[in-house]
């Protein structure tokens, strides 16, 4: 059975995109899985990183990504998406993670998102705005180890779409005021969330990210993190490096995870956040 977890969090530019795109190649590359990632957030970084830009409008132009899944749940009369040529196979280029898929996102979800809350619902009225991904996904869920949903920064109906395939979530972000602000409200709402759709939905951690050991403010906020009962956090922090802004930047050759994400300990600090993330789902 796949093990399916979301990132989020409200705040852009926390290595949110980052942190999905490392632990699925890390996943795949050093424990042996099969991962799929699906991309829901409009910016499409995740998608990008793992497939290059020139591919994404290749796709974006012919219709093949999840907003062509959303846009036919407005117009259901003219419904085109298709699984098999959205999904993209083995997208990563590093060596080792060659058993990471894809299910790529579009700017266009931007304008799709508002639009959701008036989905037709159906001759026999079974159709839910935020059961969409779930309905057109979970026949092939089970083809994977382990799924991640990379989450737009905000509590809409698409980000509720991935919530509802997912059995936990972990929020990334960087130990400072503006970043975390916003926790105790994600893991409020997501639990009301999951009270009404009487599935759990549990908060597997928050990752410090972008962590400056010499930071002040970052030793003081990691320490009102972990002393908050909000959600725990993980034990291990992912510095912050140059190497991450490289990382970003899709390859056409190989690379190992330590080629991608440099030789000063970051690809090692992905390593054991995998491994913390991999006892939490089994547990």
């Amino acid at each position: 059975m796949a093990r399916i977890f979301s990132t989020i969090n409200l705040k852009g530019g926390v290595g949110k995109t980052t942190t999905t795109v490392a632990l699925a190649e890390t996943f795949s590359a050093e424990f042996g899985k099969k991962v799929l990632v699906i991309d829901l957030d409009p910016q499409t970084n995740a998608t990008t990183m793992l497939i290059g830009e020139e591919k994404w409008r290749k796709l974006n132009d012919d219709e093949h990504t999840l907003a062509r899944l959303f846009k036919d749940a407005l117009d259901p009369d003219h419904k085109r998406f298709n699984f098999d040529k959205t999904l993209q196979k083995r997208v990563s280029e590093v060596t080792g993670a060659r058993n990471v898929d894809l299910l790529p996102s579009s700017l266009d979800l931007i304008d799709i998102q508002d639009q959701l809350a008036t989905t037709p619902s159906g001759k026999f009225y079974s159709v839910n705005p935020i059961e969409l991904l779930w309905r057109a996904v979970k026949a092939r869920l089970d083809d994977y180890h382990i799924v991640i949903v990379d989450c737009p920064p905000n509590l809409g109906i698409i980000t509720l779409n991935g919530l509802r395939i997912s059995e936990g979530y972990i929020i990334p972000t960087i130990p400072d005021i503006l970043s975390t602000y916003g926790i105790p409200q994600i893991v409020t709402r997501v639990r009301e969330f999951a009270d009404e759709i009487g599935e759990p939905i549990d908060p597997l951690g928050v990752v410090i990210s972008k962590y400056k050991a010499n930071s002040t403010v970052h030793a003081n906020v990691l320490r009102d993190l972990k002393s908050r009962s909000d959600a725990p956090v993980f034990m291990t922090k992912i510095p912050e490096a140059n190497d991450i802004a490289a990382a970003a930047e899709h390859q056409t050759y190989s690379r190992t995870l330590k080629q991608k994400y440099g030789f000063r300990g970051l690809a090692d600090s992905y390593r054991s956040l995998a491994r913390e993330i991999l006892k939490k789902l089994e547990d």
